[in-house]
């Protein structure tokens, strides 16, 4: 099948980009395409022009910040995947690249692209949303910043308001010594969407007391989703894998999973439960053998 005929602009900054969107309602970003392109070819989208950004200077690139770490929009999984100061200072992330995708898919998929497609099982948007990031949207007039959990209604679905576009990510880092990370995740095969994923973070303290933690899901609700009370009611104890497991159970027993042909909500909720459980045992683990880091 081929795409419905459609327009095609490649400005080269930013503002003329955002003005293209703002004239047209239609109109949409093309950045790696690794999503759109076969949604065009199969008609599933059916926009009246296509916006490439792919040769605005700034909207790629990582960059090192006293608190957080800056990706461009721009920026190729690959890069992310690859780099040192993303494996340094957001190892969660960098656990979680692995399975975006496949390799060629990373090679020419962007963060930015990734987290505006804004599907609940992608692997980006879930370590974003875990780590309580921020994301940045531009207009031809200016900026605003919006928090990640705030920044996805629905499946496919976000705050971006027309004539934006999604300009950077920004990921926390943690300023503790002893932080270790877990990411799991069950899919069909390695590469697809997960049917469900589970990340987290846990810093402990020198007796491996858990003093800061958090943990999201994905593939469960129509949003990648945060549990920050699950996360606070951790914050404190020793994990044992009884009090990890029940606190998960408890915190999936009331949430409204997704349904689709070939997974059903309750299989959904008790993978979720074993992954979240998985994904903090692993991040206390990893938290217990470090040995050095940022200074506390």
């Amino acid at each position: 099948m081929k795409p419905v005929p459609f327009e095609y602009e490649r400005p080269h900054s930013l503002k003329a980009a955002c003005q293209l969107l703002a004239d047209d309602e239609d109109a949409v970003i093309i950045a790696g395409g690794q999503t759109l392109i076969p949604m065009l070819a199969m008609r599933l989208a059916r926009p009246s022009r296509l916006v490439d950004i792919s040769r605005i200077d700034g909207l790629s690139g990582i960059e090192e910040q006293t608190d957080n770490i800056t990706v461009g929009c721009m920026t190729r999984h690959a890069e992310v995947e690859r780099s040192p100061v993303i494996a340094s200072h957001v190892p969660l992330l960098s656990a979680a690249m692995p399975w975006v995708g496949h390799a060629p898919i990373r090679v020419r998929g962007t963060i930015g692209g990734s987290i505006a497609n804004a599907d609940p099982s992608a692997e980006v948007p879930l370590v974003l949303v875990t780590l309580d990031g921020t994301i940045t949207l531009s207009n031809a007039t200016g900026s605003r910043t919006i928090p990640a959990r705030s920044f996805f209604s629905g499946p496919m679905m976000t705050e971006i308001q027309p004539g934006e576009c999604l300009t950077a990510a920004d990921f926390p880092v943690w300023q503790h010594s002893r932080t270790g990370i877990g990411f799991r995740e069950i899919a069909k095969r390695h590469g697809d969407f997960a049917m469900v994923a589970a990340s987290a973070q846990v810093s402990v303290d020198a007796t491996g007391k858990c003093i800061a933690c958090a943990i999201g899901i994905g593939g469960v609700t129509d949003t990648p989703l945060a549990l920050p009370e699950l996360a606070s009611s951790l914050v404190g104890t020793a994990f044992t894998d009884q009090s990890v497991h029940d606190a998960a159970k408890a915190a999936t027993d009331n949430l409204s999973a997704m349904s689709d042909p070939q997974t059903s909500p309750e299989y959904r909720k008790r993978a979720a439960t074993k992954l979240i459980a998985d994904a903090l045992m692993a991040a206390r683990n990893d938290a217990l053998e470090t040995s050095e880091g940022v200074t506390t």
